[in-house]
């Protein structure tokens, strides 16, 4: 996990190259990228770029939490993958507590060879209960070629590489759909104030303004998190990741007080309280953008990776769904906090340290990234692998970043804090989203949680 505090200019300067990039949002769909399976190794028909070894009959189990879209747009990295070396994958979706799943499979002696996770805290616990594999000579030759330094340490553990970042996320989006906003006469918001007060212009107009997929408690930990980077500022942000200071420090009190603006008026929220708890993320997006501009809700907040669910709907990005930074909080910055998934090898097959190289390159990458939902850290990726122009905004935005982002702060606790459902951060955030008025009485249980699981280490 990196813990060098960063100035707020950094988050000015990611924010304002975002915002930039972020007005492409009305520029509609760009073209420029087919599909990366087959032959086509980039989704431009360029040479590989990485030399895989021959790997004819090896087999090589990998787990993500990738499902539906995602599944099957990795399904294809991985089929390139296979053809170039002849080794045989397979795929195992799990839930979003990874390790307590990887930790049965080696308990039965058949760990996976290679996991995606998606915590830096759950990459930290792996390498403590040395399941984890270091990284080869292969691996970090292309890291060192294609990743900046922040990702590249963030896929470290004392000072030892383990992974790759593979995919990861701006979640500091508002997508939200064109048509609403325009019967409603709505604009953008740029603050939080704005925000709520555009939430209530599109109530006004007859549809329910925002859409929140409540049933999978991460989407409310991003809440929390942008909320809180913008109002509370980075340096604070870094001290909470870290939990040096507590839940129950004022800032936190600040930040619960401002998202129950929203969340204490169930007629903004699509379903209420009660029907956002019931709404897993997929169905919080699609749900935004069917139905023409009678949509269930009109506006929903997550990351980069909402296009993927976007595509399952008649709406197209650019046109009928657009997307706006999430809005700066009480004078602060607006945010940008990303996620991330990391491969990390489990064994000590030769394939599993293939496969990370290979996803370290930009010829998987480009794969991923001609599917949409999907968004690279890999500097050396052609911009036009992305299928349209807002994603190649968001992306070009990332990489000209370079190490001035701030990592999702739940994936960067202890996992049984910060990335279990119905535990810890989710489960409280959920009960708060149900009774945002006990803001203290959720101060004190995310407090009890955080302390328990931090000196439990997980």
């Amino acid at each position: 996990m990196r813990t060098t505090p960063r100035k707020r200019r950094t988050v000015v300067a990611f924010a304002a190259i975002g915002a930039l990039a972020l007005t492409l949002a009305a520029c509609g769909d760009g073209g420029g990228g087919e599909s990366g399976s087959g032959g086509d190794t980039t989704g431009k028909g360029t040479a590989p770029t990485v030399e895989l070894p021959k790997l004819d009959g090896q087999r090589l189990q990998v787990v993500a939490v990738w499902t539906g879209p995602e599944q099957e747009a990795f399904t294809k990295v991985l089929k390139e993958f296979e053809k170039r070396t002849g080794a045989r994958v397979s795929y195992v979706p799990t839930q979003d507590a990874m390790l307590n799943y990887i930790g049965t499979k080696i308990a039965g002696g058949s760990p996976p060879d290679v996991a995606m996770l998606q915590q830096v805290g759950a990459l930290q616990q792996a390498v403590e209960r040395k399941w984890a594999k270091p990284a080869g000579a292969g691996t970090k030759a292309q890291l060192a070629k294609n990743y900046s330094k922040g990702w590249q340490d963030l896929g470290s553990v004392n000072g030892t590489q383990y992974g790759v970042y593979f995919k990861t996320a701006n979640k500091s989006l508002i997508w939200y759909n064109a048509a609403v906003f325009e019967n409603a006469g709505a604009s953008e918001p740029k603050t939080w104030k704005e925000l709520m007060s555009t939430a209530e212009t599109i109530s006004a107009s007859g549809v329910t303004p925002v859409s929140i997929g409540g049933a999978d408690g991460w989407t409310l930990t991003d809440w929390f998190e942008n909320v809180y980077l913008s109002q509370a500022g980075p340096e604070k942000y870094d001290q909470l990741a870290k939990h040096e200071i507590k839940w129950t420090d004022p800032s936190v009190k600040r930040a619960l007080t401002t998202l129950a603006e929203l969340f204490g008026k169930p007629q903004l929220i699509a379903g209420g309280a009660s029907g956002a708890l019931q709404t897993e993320f997929p169905t919080s997006v699609t749900q935004t953008f069917t139905g023409g501009d009678q949509p269930k809700a009109a506006m929903v907040f997550e990351g980069d990776f909402v296009s993927i669910n976007i595509a399952q709907t008649e709406a197209k990005v650019g046109e009928d769904a657009k997307v706006f930074p999430f809005p700066a909080v009480d004078g602060g910055e607006p945010p940008v906090v990303t996620g991330g998934d990391v491969a990390v090898a489990m064994t000590d097959k030769p394939a599993a340290q293939a496969l990370l190289t290979f996803l370290a390159s930009p010829d998987a990458a480009a794969i991923w990234a001609a599917e949409g939902g999907f968004l690279s850290p890999n500097k050396s990726l052609d911009p036009s692998a992305y299928p349209n122009d807002v994603q190649r905004g968001i992306a070009k935005a990332l990489i000209a970043a370079g190490d001035d982002f701030r990592f999702d702060m739940s994936d960067q606790m202890p996992q049984s804090f910060g990335g279990t459902p119905g535990k810890g951060e989710w489960k409280a955030l959920q009960d708060f989203l149900k009774n945002p008025k006990d803001i203290a009485g959720t101060q004190a249980r995310l407090e009890a949680d955080a302390a328990k699981a931090y000196q439990n280490g997980g």
